[in-house]
């Protein structure tokens, strides 16, 4: 029998909070992944931001591509389909995507790595909702970090004054329906998004209008991870992989071609990468060191650093 990544109600952070920390720990410590339910996060506005991204991959390629900042990286606005490729992969993803940023003020000391938004006036709904949206998953991984912070000695707020500036991402995906006449994952050239780990601290993946998201198990197990509408699944980013020095694991995933006339449908997602603020010094925790578990990391980097090393093995700059 396929072992179940757990989802958990993060209501009982509130109503039992030692007992909620501990079953969120031990999930992500066994899988990297677990789903969180009862987040408060509206339909409505989940809703009316998948309407406002499907409408905008649905216009004309030469309309996108007026949104394609040249030279920015795929920071902000639209990144046309095959451009990213996973780490070590031969085949680009089959996916085109839109980056939304942090909004801040052009005398920012942080404006300099956090360029303005671009907003598509083809789609006059997509600002209004990805902007809601942002902040709303922004809010939620605050309470994630939180919890996660308690289970590894830390005070709660540990993170909240390292995140309240983070270039954080959120990225709408489309997958377009594969063409080919092959009806199976094997027989065609490329998952649509290759088998990889996350740069970040953590992402939180808004649903999914199709299946494919699987997670690979300690095991070496590709299981699948189908999460309910009202769930929002929450996964370990190689930045926090290394500040806790592997106590929390950024688990492999990708997501699959499914077999069959599945596989001639489009996938939409919509992941929010939580990053730290780009000054921010990614130093193994002292409370993550003991004479079992020694540092992996004995050199510290800065959150820019590593992202802009990261980026470039993914071939956005």
């Amino acid at each position: 029998m396929t072992a179940r990544i757990p989802t958990l109600d993060i209501r009982r952070y509130d109503s039992g909070r030692a007992a909620f920390v501990a079953d969120l720990g031990a999930a992500y410590r066994e899988w990297g992944f677990a789903g969180i339910r009862s987040h408060g996060i509206p339909a409505r506005l989940i809703d009316g931001a998948y309407a406002a991204f499907q409408d905008f991959f649905a216009l004309p390629t030469d309309v996108k591509m007026k949104y394609h900042v040249k030279g920015g990286g795929g920071a902000r606005g639209y990144t046309p389909f095959g451009v990213e490729t996973a780490k070590d992969s031969k085949y680009p993803d089959l996916k085109e995507f839109w980056h939304i940023g942090r909004e801040v003020a052009r005398d920012s000391k942080y404006a300099e790595v956090m360029a303005p938004n671009v907003w598509p006036s083809d789609v006059p709904a997509f600002h209004e909702y990805g902007l809601g949206l942002y902040q709303a998953l922004d809010q939620l991984g605050s309470r994630v970090l939180r919890a996660l912070a308690l289970h590894i000695g830390l005070p709660a707020t540990y993170f909240d004054d390292k995140t309240n500036f983070g270039n954080s991402i959120l990225r709408p995906i489309h997958y377009p329906p594969i063409t080919s006449s092959a009806d199976s994952v094997e027989s065609l050239p490329n998952v649509r998004a290759g088998a990889h780990e996350d740069i970040n601290l953590i992402t939180l993946l808004v649903g999914a209008s199709a299946q494919g998201l699987e997670v690979r198990s300690h095991g070496g197990e590709w299981v699948p991870f189908t999460a309910e509408a009202d769930t929002i699944v929450v996964n370990i980013g190689d930045m926090l992989q290394r500040l806790t020095n592997h106590v929390y694991p950024s688990t492999t995933h990708r997501v699959v071609n499914p077999p069959g006339e599945n596989a001639r449908k489009p996938r939409y997602s919509v992941p929010f990468f939580l990053h730290p603020n780009p000054d921010f010094v990614i130093d193994v925790l002292p409370s993550c060191i003991d004479a079992a578990h020694l540092s992996g990391y004995p050199e510290p980097i800065s959150a820019h650093e590593y992202l802009q090393e990261r980026l470039r093995e993914i071939k956005l700059i």
